[in-house]
This record gives C-alpha cells, sequence and structure tokens, in this order.
C-alpha cells in the first residue's frame, strides 16, 4: 500500500506541473497584475504621438495616466478614450519592457480580452532592441494582433528586412461559428527559436515561419535580443478609422504576460 499510494504521488505531482514545465519551458519572467499599481520594474510608458502617428497614421495620444493604464481585479487594463488631450482626440496606453527586460528567444505568452469596434487596434508583440539599426532591420514579431472591424480575426505576424508591412510574413485565421475575441479571453503565444517561430491561439499551434521562408537574399532578424510591447491604437492606416458605430471608452484587459525559455538556451 505504501509503494501504491507514493506511485500515486508522484503521478499527481507530475500531472500538477504546469503545462509549459511538462513540456520542457523553464518561466524566466512574468507578472500577473495582481498588485494595485503598474510595476515599473518592469513597464515603462511610451508616450505622446510618436512619428506620424508611431508611423501608421494613428490618432490617439498615448499617456502614462491611470485613466489610461492601471491595474484592476487581477488585470492590466489599457483604456482608449475619446478626449481632447495635447491636440489629439483621443488617449490611450502603450507598455513596453525595453530598457528593464529583453531577452533572444523563448515562449511569450498572454491572457487578454481584446476590445472592438471600427478604429480599434490591440496588440501584443516584440521589438528588436533597435540599436543602430533602426526597423525593420531590428526586426518584430507580431503575438497577437485584432482588428476592430474584424472581430473574429487574428493575425500573427514577422516584419524584418526585404519582408515588412505590406509584405510582411504572417498568417490570419478566423474563430469558429462566429464567435468573436472580445467575447472572451484568449492565450496567445509565440514560441521564438535560432531558426523558426510559431504562433499558438488557445495553445493551438496555427502559424510557423522559418528562415526558409524568407524573400532570396532577406536576412533573419531574430537573433538578438527583443522587448515586449502592450498597446491599444485608435485607427491606422490598417484598422481604418472610428467612425459612429464605434464606442468608447474600449478595454483592453491583460490577466498575465510571461516569458519561458528552454532550459540550456538563453
Amino acid at each position: 500500500m505504501r509503494l501504491q499510494t507514493l506511485l500515486a504521488s508522484i503521478a499527481f505531482s507530475f500531472v500538477a506541473l504546469p503545462a509549459m514545465a511538462q513540456s520542457g519551458w523553464k518561466l524566466v519572467w512574468s507578472d500577473d497584475f495582481t498588485g494595485s499599481s503598474i510595476d515599473r520594474t518592469k513597464w515603462n510608458y511610451d508616450t505622446g504621438t510618436g512619428w506620424n502617428g508611431w508611423g501608421n497614421n494613428e490618432l490617439q495620444y498615448y499617456t502614462d495616466r491611470s485613466e489610461n493604464a492601471r491595474i484592476e481585479n487581477g488585470n492590466l487594463v489599457i483604456e482608449a478614450r475619446k478626449e481632447d488631450h495635447a491636440g489629439r482626440q483621443y488617449t490611450s496606453g502603450r507598455l513596453l519592457t525595453k530598457g528593464k527586460f529583453s531577452r533572444t528567444y523563448g515562449r511569450y505568452e498572454a491572457r487578454i480580452k481584446v476590445p472592438f469596434g471600427k478604429g480599434i487596434w490591440p496588440a501584443f508583440w516584440l521589438l528588436g532592441d533597435d540599436g543602430p539599426a533602426g526597423w525593420p532591420e531590428c526586426g518584430e514579431i507580431d503575438i497577437m494582433e485584432v482588428i476592430g472591424k474584424e472581430p473574429s480575426n487574428l493575425y500573427g505576424t514577422m516584419h524584418g528586412p526585404g519582408y515588412s508591412g505590406a509584405s510582411s510574413l504572417g498568417k490570419r485565421i478566423t474563430l469558429p461559428s462566429g464567435a468573436k475575441f472580445h467575447e472572451d479571453f484568449h492565450v496567445f503565444a509565440v514560441e521564438w527559436e535560432p531558426k523558426a517561430i510559431r504562433w499558438y491561439l488557445d495553445g493551438e499551434l496555427y502559424h510557423t515561419r522559418t528562415t526558409a521562408d524568407l524573400p532570396a537574399g532577406a536576412k533573419w532578424a531574430f537573433d538578438h535580443p527583443f522587448h515586449i510591447l502592450i498597446n491599444l491604437a485608435v485607427g491606422g492606416n490598417w484598422p481604418g478609422y472610428p467612425d459612429v458605430t464605434t464606442q468608447f471608452p474600449q478595454f483592453m484587459l491583460v490577466d498575465y504576460v510571461r516569458v519561458y525559455e528552454r532550459p540550456g538556451r538563453r
């Protein structure tokens, strides 16, 4: 009986391990947003309008105010508001780990409930630490983009020199049975390894890109440290712009962000 009890205990302990631990990933960084305010040891704010609306003709002014980014009920809340501020008609929030956490390779995942409406553009993504290269040479990995006019569609994309913007390498998938992303939380993830990037939705692989997919002569831009960004844009060349059907405020809720590594790979 003692042996059976011991074996049962061992089996239970294995089953109880987090799924990522069972699959060989080790947690190295996380934020579960359980505090009373945004953890400034982990996150910085991008503020302002950026060059040309962050390069996309976006309409919002990103602030560092609690009205636009805060912790509530164990979630990071990013709120897009229709209000006059610093010459713009909309405000929102954009957080990033640049200067506080960057790494090369790993599994990056977040559990997010996205907002909705024409001209609304939430994103969870990675950007190469700039150095002298700039964009797109630094590389960009879009883990999740959902544009409000297509509430059932998810985009996973990568950008680099010779494959950026309209020529980027990505895939769109659609939720079944008319379901919409803003109706519930979903887990968005990538597994980024030396010669491949894999995209996942709720634990299911839906897209893979490797060095073999690059255009002839193009450089793989994903072999150096990247940092994490989470933002909620309003308007832009790709999602279009709000109209009379777009409701404000809009809320992006993030339950957690987690980063894992393969043992022995840093």
